[in-house]
């Protein structure tokens, strides 16, 4: 028999499988992803408006610092920071627990969640004298610095649930 007369075809493959309709457990494993993509963009959506007073707080605190510059007035700055340092701790906690206080009683408040005492015993502590100073009275600038990078860490520490 000649090899070339004998009717030999080419292999027929099978068509590819389709990626589509997707298998179901494709579809369980979309749903999954969105419901956590959901989960995940409310989390971060409330932890940016939770953040919110904070951002807006650092954004002031850099303000009052350039204008201190402009002005020099260390009783000024003074008062400033201790009302926005006021305002921003209303944001976080309880009414009740915060617009009362005083005095020793609102530097401790201030010191609660912070490595060590920045208002207490340290360079925060000014906040109750300076704001009652006479307006005309100098104040020592690098007083100044260290008041603003304590109110600075402050408003950078998150204030927990149980301050």
């Amino acid at each position: 028999m000649d090899p070339n007369a004998i009717p030999i075809r080419d292999l027929h493959l099978p068509a590819a499988i389709g990626w589509w309709p997707l298998a179901p457990g494709w579809w369980v494993v979309i749903v999954l992803l969105g419901v956590g993509l959901v989960f995940l963009l409310r989390k971060w959506l409330y932890s940016y408006s939770r953040g919110a007073a904070r951002r807006h707080a650092l954004r002031q605190l850099d303000l009052y610092s350039r204008d201190y510059l402009s002005h020099l007035n260390g009783v000024l700055i003074g008062t400033q920071l201790s009302e926005l340092l006021r305002r921003t701790m209303l944001a976080y906690a309880p009414r009740a627990d915060v617009a009362g206080l005083t005095g020793e009683a609102w530097l401790e408040w201030l010191d609660h969640g912070l490595d060590r005492s920045h208002f207490v015993a340290g360079d925060g502590r000014v906040l109750i004298e300076w704001p009652y100073r006479d307006p005309g009275s100098q104040v020592d600038k690098s007083d100044v610095g260290a008041l603003v990078d304590a109110v600075r860490l402050r408003l950078r520490t998150p204030v927990g649930s149980a301050a």
